[in-house]
């Protein structure tokens, strides 16, 4: 019988990261025109304070499957705790845009961590039949790091010269959380265990997890996969550029550059100005972030519900449908020479909706299932990177595109790659749900 009790507790455990990530990418929202007053920046200033958040998660993206690999889940989860900790002090007490900087990179690096190796644990400890749906709670999580985000921006923008600090410190708090957990009542993953050799402590969790009739069904199909990888040799850089898993980290790459190029990041750490633009006030605009973070929310919990019985490639080709016509409507709305704010709301809810229905969560639970574990640590860092190196152009690129051509050119571009991330999902992204990491692994012919 499956202990659905303490399978939920370490995937909660595991998600926290997420909410950690969501706080930090969102966090600055409302904080950007004060930083941008406290330390006479420039729009190009502004956007590498805000942007090089994502250099960082390249960073910490791009080295952190080979540490997994060596080290485990656990310890380096561990890690990104104390990070967070330690960089959302730094940013909160940073007297010059240097040192924010420096921070922001800093939390970014643990960010990139967390988006790496949540959704590769959760994956590893989950039943195949319910696997999309908790690898979708690590953006579940996310969403709701967002939407509290923008609430204590909203909270806080009041308490003067210095709110911006406060809204900056926010992370550590639910940072010391997080760590406590991790620290006291958090799991290794069985599947790291077994490749380790480290067979009965593997065993152990299983059992807590599953029960013995999930160790009887699970584990020899799990040992037969790693002993199959361990019998081949070390994985190398090269070889995931190569053959069949060349093709295979190529989708999961362009299918992690999608979620970004698309503008999602752009639109949730530039929400406030957005409604600015559309002719709201300060206060206004904050509150009207909060909607877009609550529909975030929101509309996660309807990816929850469908991802394992939808499909992962169904909600994807939605999903960029509503996105495209969102963004067209934005498009035309800004091109103008008077703005419906009414109408951008609405038009920013439903992109968010769909985005928050498809590409946001189906991503993760995609480039976790379709590596099998002998390149998983690599490849996922590499997808990941990229998503990253995609983050840090949009950000760093949106303020610019925004004053110097207009925000109906930004929408413009975001929507064109929307429609090209359509025709990529209809044509290469292949449909796993129900299906076990290794029969995934077998019809990918690898």
């Amino acid at each position: 019988m499956t202990n659905n009790k303490y399978l939920y507790w370490i995937v909660f455990v595991a998600i926290n990261g997420g909410l950690m990530f969501g706080l930090n990418m969102a966090g600055i929202a409302g904080a950007n025109d004060m930083i941008k007053s406290e330390f006479s920046l420039s729009d190009s200033g502004l956007g590498t304070v805000a942007a090089l958040l994502t250099i960082g998660c390249l960073i910490g993206a791009l080295f952190t499957g080979g540490i997994t690999e060596k080290y485990g889940r656990k310890k380096v989860m561990t890690v990104t705790a104390v990070l967070y900790i330690i960089s959302a002090l730094g940013c909160a007490l940073a007297p010059s845009a240097m040192l924010l900087t420096a921070f922001r990179v800093l939390s970014g690096i643990a960010v990139g961590a967390t988006s790496v190796v949540a959704p590769m644990y959760i994956s590893e400890i989950s039943p195949a039949k319910d696997r999309g749906r908790l690898v979708s709670l690590n953006q579940f999580a996310i969403t709701i790091g967002i939407l509290l985000a923008y609430v204590f921006d909203y909270l806080l923008v009041d308490l003067g010269d210095n709110s911006w600090r406060y809204m900056l410190a926010v992370p550590a708090v639910f940072g010391v959380f997080y760590l406590i957990f991790l620290l006291t009542s958090f799991c290794e993953s069985p599947r790291w265990l077994l490749a380790k050799g480290r067979r009965e402590e593997a065993v152990a969790i299983l059992q807590r997890i599953g029960g013995e009739t999930f160790v009887k069904e699970d584990l020899p199909e799990i040992e037969r996969s790693i002993n199959a990888e361990n019998a081949k040799d070390k994985v190398s850089i090269g070889e995931l550029f190569r053959g069949k898993t060349g093709k295979v980290v190529l989708i999961g790459t362009l299918i992690a550059a999608f979620q970004q190029i698309t503008g999602v990041n752009a639109v949730i750490m530039f929400a406030p100005d957005i409604f600015q633009a559309a002719g709201s006030m300060k206060e206004d605009s904050l509150f009207q972030s909060m909607i877009v973070g609550l529909i975030n929310f929101l509309m996660t919990i309807v990816a929850l519900r469908l991802v394992d019985s939808k499909g992962r490639k169904t909600l994807l080709l939605w999903g960029a449908v509503g996105m495209t016509i969102a963004l067209a409507y934005l498009t035309y709305e800004f091109s103008g020479t008077s703005t419906n704010n009414t109408g951008v709301l609405v038009a920013l809810l439903v992109y968010i909706s769909f985005f928050a229905a498809s590409f946001a969560p189906v991503m993760w639970v995609i480039i976790s299932e379709i590596y099998p574990n002998r390149i998983k640590g690599l490849a996922m860092s590499f997808s990941t990177a990229i998503t990253w190196l995609c983050t840090f152009l949009t950000i760093q690129f949106a303020p610019i595109i925004k004053s110097s051509l207009g925000l109906e050119w930004l929408f413009a571009i975001f929507g064109g790659f929307t429609v090209l991330a359509f025709i990529f999902v209809k044509i290469w992204i292949p449909e796993t749900k129900g299906k076990s990491l290794e029969q995934i692994e077998k019809e990918l012919g690898l």
